[in-house]
């Protein structure tokens, strides 16, 4: 691992902001694009994780607006959880928050986050939106990703926060040390994990983000499998054989448990319409994501997490061809 800062060290960032790539600057352009909107832009720290810098070329493609630019060189992206935990150790900011190529922040969004951090809150949440909101495919895919957190939600402390879209007091996180890598996987966990060390959290609606969400059956499908698989297996760790046995027969409930906390959580009649609406793709996911997570207690991992690098990445890949158009304007 190597790292690069493209500008001068002075002064200290407000907040770095981990962005992961698989390969090239293309592949977040567009959330970059929104980074450099910023309100507070010239405050930020954009942490850059890629395989390596030569394959970025950033020389023809200027980072204008963003205060300060570091290059993590990580060879292959193998998984989001370990980049994004090496782009968090090589951070400058007191406060840092993960980005994804595929969610898109509003301009004042780094602001409020910094603003949130000024309290006793060891991470802070965005509101979620939904960015691609045409299929009943991408409404179950919010839903089950980000339900707790869709707007409107209110302020408040919050249990856990949502995954690959939080920011963290980083001395907070560092003190995981090498544990971080696996935390940062299945981002509950850490939540978790802070609660416990005595930590709280907090849910800053004024903070939002647009998330682009799987519209493709055939991506989404995988997907929900692979992360209830790789959720299970980074849970497991630790249990004894009679706990992982009480969670492999009790799998086949997760469905309905979550699908009840998920109708809970749909505010105002607009998401619970939406939530009716698209309650057979619902269904149909939280099905796969019980049926990953029964595997995962049982037999751990496996290779999900490797087979969920592909799904994080280039989400273009994985909607309609009318949300292609839409969102990322292809």
């Amino acid at each position: 691992m190597t790292m690069a800062d493209t500008r001068s060290p002075e002064p200290r960032p407000a907040l770095s902001v981990v962005l992961v790539t698989p390969d090239g600057f293309a592949t977040i352009r567009k959330t970059v694009a929104h980074l450099q909107a910023q309100t507070w832009g010239d405050r930020l720290e954009l942490v850059l994780v890629a395989p390596s810098r030569a394959g970025l070329d950033l020389s023809e493609s200027p980072l204008r607006g963003i205060g300060r630019v570091t290059v993590v060189e990580t060879g292959t992206v193998r998984s989001i959880g370990r980049a994004n935990a090496e782009g968090v150790r090589q951070a400058s900011a007191d406060v840092v928050a993960l980005a994804e190529d595929h969610c898109f922040p509003d301009p004042d969004w780094a602001e409020r986050l910094v603003r949130a951090h000024a309290g006793p809150w060891a991470a802070v949440g965005p509101a979620v939106r939904n960015a691609n909101p045409a299929t009943a495919v991408s409404w179950a895919d919010l839903f089950i990703g980000y339900g707790p957190w869709l707007e409107p939600v209110a302020a408040g402390e919050a249990e856990f926060l949502p995954g690959h879209n939080t920011s963290y007091k980083r001395e907070a996180v560092l003190a995981f040390g090498d544990r971080l890598d696996a935390l940062m996987e299945a981002e509950t966990l850490l939540h978790w994990e802070l609660r416990r060390a005595g930590h709280r959290l907090y849910v800053e609606p004024t903070a939002r983000v647009a998330h682009t969400n799987f519209s493709r059956w055939r991506s989404w499908i995988p997907a929900q499998y692979y992360n209830g698989r790789a959720f299970a297996g980074a849970r497991r760790a630790g249990m004894s054989p009679g706990r992982r046995a009480v969670y492999v027969l009790g799998a086949p409930l997760i469905p309905l448990v979550r699908l009840a906390r998920l109708l809970r959580a749909a505010r105002g009649p607009a998401l619970r319409r939406r939530a009716l609406l698209c309650m057979p793709a619902l269904a149909i996911g939280l099905g796969l994501d019980g049926l990953g997570q029964m595997v995962g207690y049982a037999l751990g991992s496996g290779s999900s997490l490797r087979k969920l690098a592909r799904y994080e990445f280039h989400r273009f890949r994985h909607v309609t061809a009318r949300d292609r158009r839409e969102v990322f304007g292809a």
